[in-house]
């Protein structure tokens, strides 16, 4: 189940080379996680009120292509269970003209309690089930 957001380059975040500066792809990144856990009811508000955080433990990034300036793109989420405490956002960033791939990510998180322990909550646990093999 793969979720999809299309978003447009904006002009402040590109270089002076005219192309995406390579730190803005996490933030495309991010937001596209956010937007993923909010459409599977996912609130992040009340997991912090009930001090469960959810946190990146590792971030993989390879550039493959890079934006420029009004190129629109889009990102797929997939979300993955890797193991009883972790999971992971296999993302993809492609320009929508051509379809062509600019970024492969892979984002590995978990959430942690109170005391800073990782646990998987039932909420991420709903969106991530652990798969038997």
């Amino acid at each position: 189940m793969s979720f999809r957001i299309d978003l447009k380059v904006r002009d402040y975040e590109c270089d002076l080379q005219g192309i995406v500066n390579n730190g803005v792809y996490f933030n495309y990144l991010e937001h596209a996680r956010h937007e993923f856990l909010h459409a599977n009811q996912i609130d992040f508000a009340k997991l912090a009120a009930d001090k469960i955080n959810l946190v990146v433990i590792r971030s993989e990034i390879d550039f493959k292509a890079s934006l420029m300036p009004g190129d629109e793109f889009y990102i797929l989420v997939t979300p993955k269970r890797t193991s009883k405490l972790k999971f992971a956002f296999e993302q993809q960033i492609y320009r929508t003209r051509d379809d062509k791939l600019v970024v492969s990510a892979v984002i590995i998180g978990t959430s942690v309690n109170e005391r800073g322990r990782p646990f998987v909550s039932a909420e991420i646990d709903q969106v991530f089930p652990l798969q038997i093999e």
